[in-house]
């Protein structure tokens, strides 16, 4: 076990949870700044262009699921791996993970920088936005790459147990970001454009601080040729990969559904297109905490499965989502009483503002189920159930959320408001279904999608 390498698999629980859970809040923290600093420059430009940087990014989210799911693939086979004390079969996954990931991206790249009008045009923008968003969508496709290996990297670090390194990469790549936006679109002039523009440059960045910290530690050698994927590789990764991805285009593409019934409400969608981007950055604000716990639970469970301790695996679980659930309690509680002054900080039209109170209020309501269900969906991925999660979440998307979004804002002449109900309501229904899939034990059995085959 290297200096800096966490030991996952014994001691106390909590003490496991802790360790592992602080370094990706800061994480957290570090992409929420640069999705903050995004909306609210593209806020000061104008309402259109803050409507547009939402918009783009679930385009964008779905561009990357592949990137997401493979690290998900990765980090269930490598966090194995490392738990079963077999150094050798990590760093030969990572290695086929980071090679199939270049791939992919590489071949998406140029699908985005060829048809990103149209892809902007199917997805259903508001006329007034669809310059701005094509404009947006082919800058970052050309960052697709350094996003890819980015994301994978960090997923082999957070899996060995050691998340100091993707803590220094994020920092840094915030750090650019930032500074990148305030300079290109003001001092340099660039408009809406510097803020795509500084985001591919702070991942370029990121990438190579990856590469970096890989040279100068135990995994030198992934910096090596050869850099061939082999099939038996891929179909691993592939086996557990693929529900992840599946399960993501599910959300996003829903995810974009919704952004288009709120583009067909005609005089009020650039309220509520904004309203929803603000909203969401606020929502990911208070999920920094949650969304580490969702990685710290992944690996905790996947390091103890290959440890041969199913038993720690389940208590670690159960206990990481309580941690996620109880933390989000008291602030959510305090974004609901001064919604208001909460949401002042992205919306600066008064009627985005109103709308943006509105969303946040009924999203707060729900905040402790929904931190339950996101966090031991990251444990029952690194688990290697992906499937599981996969049809929890896709049922509650697009048999709940959808078909109520569209009855209540259409049908039922709500307007905004019948997507945010949606919301809420489909949320509490998923939360149910993951709770059943992770009592039921299922995921103690899915070893063939996570396990070298000897």
């Amino acid at each position: 076990m290297s200096e800096d390498q966490l030991n996952l698999t014994s001691g106390s629980p909590w003490r496991n949870i802790w360790q592992l859970s602080w370094p990706m809040v800061l994480i957290m923290l570090f992409n929420f700044v640069v999705m903050f600093v995004d909306v609210y420059v593209a806020g000061l430009i104008s309402p259109a262009v803050q409507a547009a940087v939402g918009f783009v990014s679930q385009i964008y989210f779905l561009v990357i699921i592949l990137a997401n799911a493979i690290s998900i693939g990765t980090v269930a086979i490598v966090s194995r791996a490392i738990g079963a004390d077999d150094f050798p079969e990590a760093l030969s996954v990572a290695k086929q993970s980071l090679v199939f990931g270049a791939s992919v991206a590489a071949a998406l790249t140029i699908v985005v920088a060829l048809f990103c009008r149209d892809i902007v045009e199917f997805a259903g923008f508001p006329v007034e936005t669809q310059e701005i968003a094509g404009d947006f969508l082919r800058i970052f496709g050309f960052a697709l790459g350094p996003n890819y290996l980015l994301l994978i990297s960090n997923a082999v670090f957070r899996a060995s147990g050691e998340p100091m390194k993707p803590l220094l990469t994020m920092f840094l790549v915030a750090l650019i970001n930032v500074g990148a936006v305030w300079y290109l679109v003001f001092q340099a002039e660039l408009g809406y454009r510097g803020i795509a523009i500084a985001n591919a440059i702070a991942l370029c960045a990121g990438s190579v601080i990856t590469f970096v910290l890989f040279f100068r530690s135990r995994w030198r050698p992934l910096c090596r040729r050869p850099y061939l994927f082999t099939l038996t590789a891929v179909r691993r990764i592939f086996l557990i990969s693929w529900p992840s991805a599946a399960l993501q285009i599910a959300w996003n593409a829903g995810t974009i559904v919704l952004y288009n019934m709120l583009g067909r409400l005609g005089g009020e969608s650039i309220t509520a297109l904004a309203a929803l981007t603000s909203g969401l950055r606020i929502e990911a604000m208070l999920f920094m905490p949650v969304f580490a716990l969702n990685m710290a639970a992944s690996v905790l469970m996947g390091q103890n499965l290959g440890a041969g301790n199913p038993e720690r695996a389940q208590e670690l679980g159960w206990k990481t989502a309580t941690a996620g659930a109880v933390c989000v309690s008291i602030p959510a509680i305090g974004i609901f009483i001064a919604a208001d002054q909460v949401a002042s900080l992205l919306a600066r039209d008064l009627s985005v503002l109103q709308e943006t109170v509105r969303y946040l209020r009924y999203n707060m309501a729900v905040a402790p189920i929904m931190a339950l269900s996101v966090i031991l969906g990251g444990g029952l991925q690194g688990a290697g159930d992906t499937r599981g999660t996969m049809w929890v979440i896709i049922r509650a998307m697009w048999l709940v959320r959808l078909p109520l979004a569209a009855a209540l804002t259409f049908w039922a002449g709500f307007g905004a408001e019948g997507v945010w109900i949606a919301m809420v309501t489909s949320m509490i229904v998923q939360t149910i279904l993951m709770v059943r899939r992770f009592r039921s034990g299922a995921w103690k059995q899915v070893r063939h999608m996570a396990d070298r085959r000897r």
